[in-house]
């Protein structure tokens, strides 16, 4: 038999402890797996034993298509320019001639993601077994040949959305004081179905992909059995064949449900006449030609694997019985070809249920309890750079506050505080488990922290860790800013070691004999400096947490981006291979290139609200938009998938500003002394720089009574927070935004 379980991906070990300890560990065995030759590594691997430059190899290995299971042989046919490396030049025709010699062999062995192995005697007996570097037992035979010789193979799977759901119930007893048995949810459950039926499935298990949210906008579900349908129908198969727009036509009564005999409405009723399932196959075979299940199983088999000599003689049985039964030959001609032209597509019923159900549980989940599950998600993916994104913006679409790292609130993981989610301290860079457990531990022992320096006399940290915890904004609740706090690092860190230096030695400070409980507020007075712009602060979260949480640098542009109907980032992931997109968001990480004729092309990152993706502006594109290519722009662009090298990125056609709806005509006045102070201009135009936009600045010269317009450059976005850093600098009544 082949087993599939999938459990809680944290605790997937325990259950392979429990089989040891059951069976022996002398009779169950994890399994082998060996990584073979593919063709890029083939060519990879002989390139260094030969010697040849890493560009060479990697321009020979580039030019093999990325199509699964591609071969050197297949390569050399379908790629003309391959072909003529290996013609022309001996030294390549030798890397290659040796590449496909080893291609297929294996290359190393690793344990099998989830395949364990249970024999009722010792393994010894039966196949050879080793001990991995990590202690592990594992069979030194493939699952095939395990299969081969009798013995019986359990997939043992770790399944993250189970760990998600577990969370997710410890998160809702926790903040809610609810205990959800989640094995017993109402299964017609009208919230959830109007969740599916909208299409606002991020996050819910197997219907999140974009093809996946169109097809249950379309089908709306109503019932759990068209979840199971669902995913039994979106596979390249029936999304090919017509069957799941025939699906839903069916459904929804546009077009008719007909039944060739009587006997087949209680059978496929449920998916409206379509064969969809791998058991209604056996039980059209059993009910109405006399199959018995086993026979109606070989049949199944046969036909799903398309064995033409094996049908023919299933047909003849079939028809056999189907006459016996009363069903007249020309319908029973028309039923077995129905039938064999679905079985092709069919699946396990039985499989597609158990998905169906998780799936529907954390749809449940989050059309109930929306901030504990979305926790939960983010906590299971917080190792994930490109997925983490995609969930916080789906956040704030759900109206779910994004709280930064805080250093009074935080645990380790996402948390639950007062319907927002609070980010973990595990997500900060640089700062260790073991610092955020003495973190946890001294607020439990002495209450919140009051003070910068009232934290480094309770928390042994390092000037590092201190500075990231500062930078990701994680003492922004103690009322300093962030400015401040930097500035005192060095002088708070030597009082706080010095003063646990004399606590650990029983020394006892003047301060400490004066007091009943000390409150953090000794000596030291931080300087009193201006913020951090918005967008520096902005960045500083970005590279302490790897994403923006208390706003992000688009979000003047949103409402533009918007109306543009944008692919999003996390969407390109998912399209084929020379697609056209059309993309919007910020410019990052600017490269030019020469090429071999020296014209200039360039590299550069586009981020929008769910993550980056790399794009390539060839020349005469790049000669076109270099206006545009610079660095922390904001462009739509217009351009084509390409899938190299399992990394995708967008080949530029037209890169433009957004376009923007028609609105108030605006000009920023700026009142100076002196324009020809150069300490002056300079301060306003560091500060003029950090808000880029497009409406027009006038400096107003106070003596002379004249004003001009400064360079486009220097236009600004007309930000609260830019006029307030002007006003800070010139003084109130010297900054005016006039709007018509």
């Amino acid at each position: 038999p082949d087993i599939d379980i999938d459990f809680c991906f944290e605790r997937r070990g325990e259950v392979i402890d429990y089989l040891v300890q059951r069976y022996g560990s002398d009779r169950v065995a994890q399994i082998i797996t060996f990584g073979t030759m593919a063709a890029k590594a083939a060519i990879r691997d002989v390139g260094r034993v030969l010697n040849i430059s890493y560009g060479e190899v990697d321009r020979v290995a580039k030019l093999i298509p990325n199509d699964l299971g591609i071969t050197i042989n297949r390569a050399l046919e379908v790629s003309r320019e391959l072909r003529a490396y290996y013609e022309e030049d001996p030294k390549i025709k030798e890397l290659i001639d040796l590449a496909r010699q080893l291609e297929g062999m294996p290359r190393h062995a690793s344990t099998h993601a989830a395949g364990v192995v249970i024999s009722r005697n010792k393994l010894m007996e039966h196949l050879p077994i080793q001990k991995t570097t990590d202690g592990a037992v594992t069979t030194q035979f493939a699952k095939e040949t395990v299969e081969e010789i009798g013995l019986l193979k359990m997939d043992i799977l770790g399944l993250r959305t189970l760990t998600v759901i577990r969370d997710a119930l410890e998160n809702i007893k926790l903040n809610k004081n609810i205990e959800l048995d989640i094995n017993d949810l109402p299964l017609d459950d009208s919230k959830t179905y109007e969740l599916l039926s909208q299409g606002d499935s991020t996050g819910v298990f197997q219907l999140e992909s974009s093809g996946m949210k169109n097809i249950l906008k379309n089908l709306k579900p109503e019932r759990f059995e068209d979840i199971i349908a669902l995913v039994a129908l979106y596979r390249p198969g029936p999304l090919g064949s017509g069957m799941v727009e025939d699906f839903i036509d069916r459904k929804h009564g546009r077009r008719k449900t007909d039944y060739l005999h009587e006997d087949l409405k209680p059978i496929l009723q449920e998916t409206y006449g379509v064969i969809l399932y791998q058991e209604q196959v056996m039980k059209i075979a059993s009910t109405l030609a006399g199959f018995s299940l086993g026979q109606a199983d070989m049949l199944r088999r046969a036909m799903g694997k398309k064995k033409p000599e094996v049908i023919a003689g299933q047909r003849k049985n079939f028809m056999e019985g189907a006459l016996k039964n009363g069903v007249t030959g020309d319908v029973a001609g028309q039923i077995f070809e129905l039938m064999e032209y679905f079985a092709g597509y069919g699946f396990n019923k039985s499989h597609s249920a158990a998905y169906a159900l998780v799936a529907y549980q954390t749809a449940y989940l989050k059309a109930h309890y929306p901030v504990e599950y979305m926790a939960a998600l983010l906590t299971s993916i917080m190792d994930n750079m490109d997925r983490v994104p995609v969930y916080i913006e789906e956040c704030r679409r759900m109206g779910i506050k994004i709280l930064p790292p805080d250093i009074n609130e935080s645990l380790i993981d996402f948390t639950v505080v007062d319907d927002k989610i609070r980010f973990g301290l595990a997500a900060v860079k640089n700062v260790g488990r073991s610092a955020i457990e003495n973190i946890i531990k001294a607020r439990i022992a002495g209450g919140n922290f009051r003070s910068l320096e009232d934290f480094c006399e309770r928390v042994s940290v390092n000037k590092r860790v201190l500075e990231s915890l500062i930078r990701c904004g994680a003492f922004d609740s103690l009322g300093f800013k962030r400015s401040q706090l930097l500035a005192g690092v060095e002088i708070c860190l030597e009082l706080g070691q010095k003063r646990m230096q004399e606590k650990a030695s029983g020394q006892l400070s003047l301060l400490d004999m004066g007091m009943d409980e000390y409150q953090g507020t000794a000596g030291i007075e931080l300087p009193d400096l201006p913020e951090f712009p918005s967008r520096e602060l902005l960045a500083m979260e970005k590279d302490m947490i790897g994403f923006y949480v208390s706003g992000h640098p688009l979000d003047a542009y949103k409402k533009y981006l918007h109306q543009e109907s944008l692919n999003s980032v996390d969407s390109l992931f998912q399209a084929p291979d020379g697609e056209p997109v059309k993309i919007g968001g910020m410019i990052n990480s600017v490269r030019q290139v020469v090429t071999r004729k020296g014209e200039l092309m360039a590299q550069f990152t586009l981020e929008d609200f769910t993550g980056t993706v790399g794009c390539i502006a060839f020349p005469r594109t790049y000669e076109r938009f270099h206006h545009l290519i610079q660095g922390d722009q904001v462009v739509v662009i217009e351009g084509r998938i390409n899938c190299q090298d399992e990394e995708v990125q967008v080949f530029c056609q037209v890169i433009r500003p957004p376009t923007k709806e028609k609105k108030a005509h605006e000009k920023l006045y700026i009142r100076i002394n002196n324009d020809r102070d150069p300490k002056e201009l300079d301060q306003i135009q560091k500060i003029l720089l950090n808000y880029p936009g497009d409406i027009p600045v006038y400096l107003y010269n106070k003596k002379t009574k004249k004003s001009f317009v400064v360079q486009k450059k220097y236009w600004v976005s007309g930000s609260e927070d830019m006029i307030s850093h002007l006003e800070n600098l010139l003084g109130l009544g010297n900054v005016v935004l006039w709007r018509k």
